[in-house]
């Protein structure tokens, strides 16, 4: 097998963060794997690096300033004031708020980030990142045991550089986050081999093909309990081979996520050590950029074995290596057979029972050749640093500290602007879940009052149940979007639908001495030189003697088509 250039991404900090005691996922997965690959003598193989830990200026390249935020702050004690009683950002037990979680998402999406970078820099053929790959977290929000999206960072930063780039995930959830990402665009075609059915994430049909430009470019192929390596090679190659001939990708991110394995705690897939890693060792032989991540995993010791073979896989060692384990810090956990291998168990496959694989595969080709020719990108450089950054222009806060009066104006600013945007605003922000969100939409009409968001379904991980997540305060449950004109002491302000909308008439008060200053001129018959902003704007910036009537608009209710 060809020789190809590799990095290895590792932080030795990944390891020591925990979920809690009883949680199925364990970061210390990547300590007891790097263990393994030191044992097997293939770290002088490969250029290993310890990444630049991930910014939280750099996480907002996808997710919201305010969940960003939200993570950088949360701490087990005040998780549920943070949460408003976990309903928002970390919903369920899935995603607990342990010590360390931004630490943690830094780490793994800083070794994304830069293993995607120098990847598309050509100074090496091959990147691995095991501690990356969590593809269930959302743009606001946490899933499935992922905070935040490596994934989407890496991918974002591959597209800097080159016009189009596939994504495919072999971990046994459906990889919803990254296909929500990237649903609308043809750059980035997503493909995600999954267990399907009343399954976490309980979405990833054949119908889920994309919207608008990204249409076709979404595939996904459902799978059932049990399938072998022979049954997931039938289906695996063909796809892929036709994908690489209609996409024409210029990188590849593959998701080796180690729940399909055979035996995994949350895994219900029949597939051994060589038939996952038969996916990497295909992908490695069409000699394009590969980027390697980790994922789900959740039997610690088969995952360890998988990524260290895969690692060799990479390197194209793989018939070099004894399947006898070398002594390593963690020996004892591989008994009683200590080997490098994963069997399969006496599972039945239930693909083959009633030729679901064959219709799932033909069915996905047929949409394959649907597709038209590869898209065509028009490429610019992208600038690395701010406007700011570039003019040598710091923040407000590097130059100097704002005296009372500033910080007075910038707070007093931001109430008066949200004061403005709350109600154009209250349904902008809503999630987007593919075709569901449009599908709402159309079914609203134009023209009718809008309706209190009722929320959306969300499946745990952990236990397979689904529970509401509540938008607004209904019963006494639920959360606020705060600015948005949900929270419950702003809805006296909000205008009744149809009502005349008051521009800047905010409630907002000053200074309080300013305030008793200005009662007592106005008291002594002084002209304090006031003027309504509104009346100013009304009267074209001329200030007259008396009070003009405030400025009306009409509130526009029709809902966006």
């Amino acid at each position: 097998m060809s020789k190809r250039r590799v990095t290895y991404y590792y932080d030795p900090d990944v390891g020591a963060y925990t979920y809690g005691l009883s949680h199925p996922m364990k970061p210390q997965r990547m300590r007891i794997t790097h263990e393994l690959l030191t044992a097997y003598d293939m770290l002088p193989k490969m250029h290993v690096l310890r990444a630049k830990r991930a910014s939280a200026e750099t996480m907002t390249r996808f997710h919201t300033d305010e969940y960003v935020n939200f993570l950088s702050r949360v701490t087990p004690e005040n998780a549920q004031q943070l949460t408003y009683q976990g309903t928002r950002f970390l919903v369920g037990e899935d995603n607990p708020a342990f010590d360390g979680v931004f630490e943690f998402c830094s780490i793994s999406a800083g070794g994304s980030v830069a293993a995607a970078h120098r990847l598309m820099d050509g100074q090496t053929d091959i990147a691995i990142n095991w501690a990356g790959g969590l593809h269930h977290a959302k743009k606001r929000e946490a899933s499935g045991f992922c905070y935040i999206n490596d994934i989407v960072l890496a991918i974002l930063e591959m597209l800097r550089t080159v016009p189009r780039v596939l994504y495919i995930d072999i971990d046994c959830h459906h990889g919803d986050g990254v296909e929500e990402a990237f649903y609308t665009t043809n750059r980035v075609m997503t493909c995600s081999f999954h267990k399907f059915g009343e399954y976490f994430p309980g979405t990833g049909t054949l119908e889920d093909r994309g919207r608008g430009k990204g249409r076709g470019y979404a595939l996904n192929v459902p799978l059932k309990d049990g399938i072998t390596d022979e049954s997931y090679r039938s289906v695996f190659q063909p796809v892929i081979d036709k994908i690489i001939e209609v996409f024409q990708p210029s990188a590849i991110v593959l998701q080796c996520g180690a729940d399909s394995l055979s035996g995994d705690k949350l895994g219900c897939l029949n597939l051994t050590m060589q038939g996952h890693a038969s996916c990497v060792q295909y992908v490695r032989k069409k000699n394009i950029p590969l980027l390697l991540l980790g994922g789900g995993g959740y039997t610690v010791k088969n995952v360890a074995r998988t990524w260290t073979y895969e690692t060799a896989c990479a390197l194209g060692i793989e018939d070099q290596i004894d399947l006898n384990l070398p002594w390593n810090e963690y020996f004892e956990w591989f008994g009683p057979r200590y080997r490098l291998e994963v069997p399969e168990s006496n599972m039945d496959d239930m693909n083959l029972k009633d030729g679901s694989l064959d219709r799932i595969r033909e069915t996905a080709l047929r949409y394959l050749s649907e597709l038209r020719p590869a898209p065509s990108v028009g490429l610019q450089d992208v600038p690395r640093e701010s406007v700011g950054e570039h003019l040598g222009i710091g923040d407000a806060y590097e130059q100097g500290p704002l005296d009372d009066l500033d910080e007075q104006l910038a707070q007093h600013a931001k109430f008066v602007y949200n004061l403005q945007e709350r109600a154009a605003h209250s349904d902008s922000d809503s999630d987007y879940d593919s075709d569901t969100s449009l599908a709402r939409a159309r079914t609203r009409g134009g023209s009718g009052p809008r309706s209190v968001r009722s929320g959306k379904k969300r499946m745990s991980l952990l236990t397979g149940e689904y529970y509401d997540v509540p938008r607004l305060e209904e019963g006494g449950n639920g959360y606020y979007d705060l600015g948005c004109g949900h929270e419950p002491w702003a809805a006296a302000d909000l205008p009744a639908l149809g009502a005349k909308r008051r521009f800047f008439k905010s409630p907002e008060r000053g200074d309080s001495k300013l305030e008793r200053i200005l009662l007592e001129r106005e008291r002594a018959g002084v002209r304090n030189g006031r003027a309504s902003l509104s009346a100013l704007m009304a009267a074209g910036g001329q200030d007259h003697a008396s009070d003009p009537e405030e400025l009306d608009m009409d509130v526009d209710t029709e809902e966006d088509p």
